[in-house]
């Protein structure tokens, strides 16, 4: 039946106690007409022992359905329920599986935060590619997960490419991270260890906050989700919060995972312009935070931390704040070399003391972009890079700590009152 109206006009004529199912039914109670229609008729159905079920993927009742409604929503699948959807995927005719029950397991892992049909197509695609089911279909999966996340618009999925090593200085903030890397297994909970909530990462923009976020995904081998705060605003009433329920909900789905929530003061940006929605989202980020059972770490950056309310940065939310200041000379020497070679040059080959020495004031953006400059006029000129084509690059910048004297003087005035841990080394 196409005509909403009609079947809705066709319940209503039934008689004795049902169970009515509406499939997709969500896809026309937009409509004024057929919401009014609908409210009326679970009004006259109370009291009957009929009732109806809406179901279909996204099925929210509108504000004018909103009181008559029960909104049950369905967990994403766990390890156990993804491990049947394999069992019953493997039982096709001359399958060839050649994994051991640990790639099983890590397989099964790939696919958490999909649902069944998406992880019944995608462990499907894996056998198809290559005729047989094998540890190199882990990245397969995880590759269409990633798609997959991507297609919400709010949650990105990031490789993790980036190591400890790609990283110049911080020494405090690693050290830290390397303690508690093993504090998600099995192990670590039956010794009575709580998993790790997050940290909290504020400074001079720059310094390393993203890099630092990206970094930790690798460091503990888990995947790690970017939420992107200024998706979530939408025009639509409470449209904003359910799509940050959504976003925390898939996290937990896939969990332990690593949850980067980047320049989380975006998420009050909006101040009294947007009718509270801006604070009811920061509101729902913040309870998740402090409710959550899931092992997600939450890795949150900011830049402006005079945007951020007292309740954020208390402890309970976060294990720990750490701020990233300008990098110390030993840390500038550190970085310089490392973005040497990453572009495949040798750092013994150029004078980076002295680089580093005329750095002060720089932040590490500042000093990639230094030898990135650099290089394009090494290579305009047909020739190897050299030392003083890194140093003239750098009198060429005008450093933030400079052109923003101000606001980085008051956000390292902040770490000089208690407030936060140094990320770098005492």
């Amino acid at each position: 039946m196409r005509d909403p109206l009609e079947a809705l006009d066709r319940v209503r004529s039934m008689t004795g106690a049902m169970l009515v199912v509406l499939r997709d039914f969500h896809e026309y109670w937009e409509d004024p007409q057929v919401a009014r229609r609908l409210r009326n008729l679970v009004q006259q159905l109370r009291g009957t022992g009929t009732a109806l079920l809406v179901i279909g993927a996204g099925a929210r009742p509108p504000a004018a359905l909103a009181d008559e409604a029960v909104p049950i929503e369905l967990p994403l699948p766990d390890l156990d329920e993804l491990s049947g959807v394999l069992a019953e995927v493997c039982e096709a005719p001359k399958l060839r599986r050649d994994l051991t029950d640990e790639q099983s397991e890590r397989l099964i892992q790939a696919a958490l935060g999909l649902t069944s049909s998406q992880a019944r197509r995608v462990f499907t695609k894996a056998i198809v590619h290559n005729d047989v089911l094998d540890e190199r279909d882990i990245a397969l999966v995880l590759e269409e997960k990633r798609e997959i996340i991507r297609s919400s618009g709010i949650l990105e999925f990031h490789a993790a490419a980036e190591t400890a090593d790609d990283v110049g200085g911080l020494n405090a903030l690693k050290a830290w991270l390397r303690l508690r890397q093993r504090a998600f297994g099995h192990e670590a909970r039956e010794y009575g260890l709580p998993a790790p909530k997050g940290i909290a990462l504020i400074g001079i923009p720059g310094t390393g906050k993203s890099l630092t976020a990206k970094t930790i995904g690798g460091l503990w081998g888990q995947p790690l989700l970017r939420l992107d705060v200024g998706a979530l605003f939408s025009s639509m009433m409470g449209e904003s919060e359910q799509r940050a329920r959504d976003a925390l909900r898939l996290a937990e789905a896939i969990a332990p995972c690593v949850l980067w929530i980047d320049e989380l003061e975006k998420a009050l940006s909006h101040g009294g312009n947007d009718a509270g929605t801006s604070m009811r989202v920061f509101a729902t980020i913040l309870h998740w935070m402090q409710e959550r059972s899931a092992p997600c770490f939450v890795v949150a950056t900011a830049n402006d931390v005079s945007a951020l309310p007292p309740e954020l940065m208390r402890r309970g939310r976060f294990d720990e704040i750490f701020f990233l200041d300008l990098p110390s000379i030993t840390e500038r020497e550190e970085i310089l070399a490392v973005h040497l070679r990453k572009r495949g040059r040798d750092p013994s080959a150029f004078r980076v003391a002295g680089l580093a020495a005329a750095a002060e004031g720089y932040t590490g953006a500042e000093l990639e972009q230094a030898i990135a400059d650099a290089m394009y006029t090494s290579f305009a000129e047909r020739r190897e890079l050299a030392t003083e084509d890194i140093s003239r690059s750098l009198r060429r910048q005008v450093p933030l700590s400079v052109s923003q004297r101000e606001r980085v003087g008051e956000l390292r005035r902040w770490l000089k009152d208690g407030r936060a841990v140094s990320a770098s080394s005492p």
